[in-house]
């Protein structure tokens, strides 16, 4: 069947953080066509309603059709934990984290929770994510069974960890290694479906399964690897003391072959000049995720200076990121540039929430914005969603203007419909 939405939209040409706001388009009265889970065409809705009359209409009124959003960086196992209360990153995972993910060898238990993270993901308007588990295999098996059900593009991997974790939440290099091996051979490139090589951080795996894993991505480039890097100035001075030979942080990935253009480096808040130049060399992703650097108090990251240079993606970082939202996560990505002098306009920080965080999973080519070809994964915004942002929007000036009310203050409430795969799910 082919589908016709009809409301204002919103689209890219090109990159807003590098080629500024016009790269991004608003058509007030557009529409975009669907069928067999791909977009067929966008433009004018007269034009799209004469070419296609034969369509099944949608009418979503002043709504506005955006690409789904797109979390670079999530934890579902911490989903019921999020919001925890007042901790530096190591306490942080010592008191909450670590007690939940060892829940995650039941398979019940991990299957309750991956669905109820991804209802909730979906309620927000994202419908991609990169996700980390936990050691357990059957936490990857639930994510990807949830999603695959919901026809979800997914990425995710097996959390490894061979230490300064409890014994519950510990593998060995082997166990790492072949685990998920097994689990990349099963999952990835199923339906929507992509495996994720993941350990954790440095200081939860040794030399060892580093180089294991390491190995492991050699024999499969084509796979993602995420982790996570310079997060807090704490976090990187205990890395110094496990790993004195390594020349920085970024160092303790490259010696036993995690960089690489494939490669998602989350937070990346304290990085050294080297290691900046080094992850431009091998044209790596960074993964902001301003609510959690600001709920842990870890830093400012430095879009201005990193974006023109090097892929960014966005991300909630569930739940460390203290909301689901992708809206309030560009809200926090704002805030946190404002700190820096170096204001995003509101076109920069919708495409950090689609067509970045696309590329930064390497992904742009189909998911992240409207285009024809792409995968029909749409959402439908209502910018006049709560009083306070509708006495505000209805002030505007130009779109843009009305737009950045909805970024800075709504939540869940001002998605009106969400498509995934050309299918219908909100």
């Amino acid at each position: 069947m082919t589908e016709l939405l009809l409301g204002q939209v919103i689209h890219f040409s090109g990159d807003p953080l590098r080629d500024g706001p016009e790269a991004a388009h608003h058509i007030a009265q557009g529409g975009v066509v669907v069928a067999d889970g791909r977009i067929v065409a966008l433009g004018e809705a007269a034009a799209m309603r004469a070419t296609y009359p034969q369509a099944q209409v949608h009418d979503y009124g002043a709504g506005l059709i955006s690409a789904g959003f797109i979390d670079a960086h999530v934890h579902y196992p911490q989903t019921a934990i999020i919001a925890s209360w007042g901790k530096r990153l190591i306490d942080w995972l010592n008191a909450y984290t670590f007690p939940e993910e060892m829940r995650f060898g039941d398979p019940a238990y991990a299957a309750q929770v991956a669905n109820t993270y991804l209802d909730l993901a979906l309620d927000h308007g994202t419908t991609s994510m990169c996700s980390y588990c936990t050691i357990h295999s059957e936490s990857v098996d639930a994510f990807f069974t949830a999603a695959e059900a919901r026809g979800m593009r997914a990425f995710a991997g097996k959390t490894c960890m061979d230490r300064n974790a409890p014994e519950g939440l510990r593998d060995t290099p082997a166990r790492a290694y072949d685990q998920s091996k097994a689990l990349l051979e099963h999952w990835h490139n199923r339906a929507r479906l992509s495996y994720v090589i993941t350990p954790r951080f440095s200081p939860t795996s040794t030399p060892a399964q580093l180089e294991a894993l390491g190995a492991l991505w050699a024999e499969h480039p084509d796979c993602l690897m995420q982790t996570h890097l310079s997060e807090q100035v704490d976090e990187i001075a205990w890395v110094k003391g496990l790993f004195p030979e390594a020349r920085d942080y970024l160092d303790t990935y490259e010696a036993f072959g995690l960089l690489g253009p494939n490669g998602l480096y989350g937070h990346a808040i304290h990085l050294e000049p080297r290691e900046i130049d080094r992850l431009i060399e091998m044209d790596a992703a960074l993964i902001h995720c301003p609510t959690s650097n600001t709920f842990i108090g870890s830093g400012l990251f430095d879009m201005a200076h990193l974006a023109p240079r090097l892929r960014v993606g966005l991300a909630t970082d569930t739940g460390g990121g203290s909301n689901f939202s992708m809206l309030r996560t560009m809200a926090a990505a704002y805030e946190i540039a404002q700190l820096r002098h170096n204001p995003l306009h509101p076109a920069q920080l919708w495409w950090l929430a689609t067509g970045a965080s696309a590329k930064a999973l390497r992904v742009g080519d189909r998911i992240g914005n409207i285009a024809a070809g792409m995968e029909a994964d749409l959402i439908v915004l209502d910018l006049a969603s709560t009083p306070v942002i509708a006495q505000r929007s209805a002030r505007a000036d130009s779109f843009w203007e009305a737009l950045f009310p909805t970024i800075m203050m709504a939540d869940d409430r001002a998605i009106s419909s969400v498509w995934v795969n050309g299918r219908k799910l909100r």
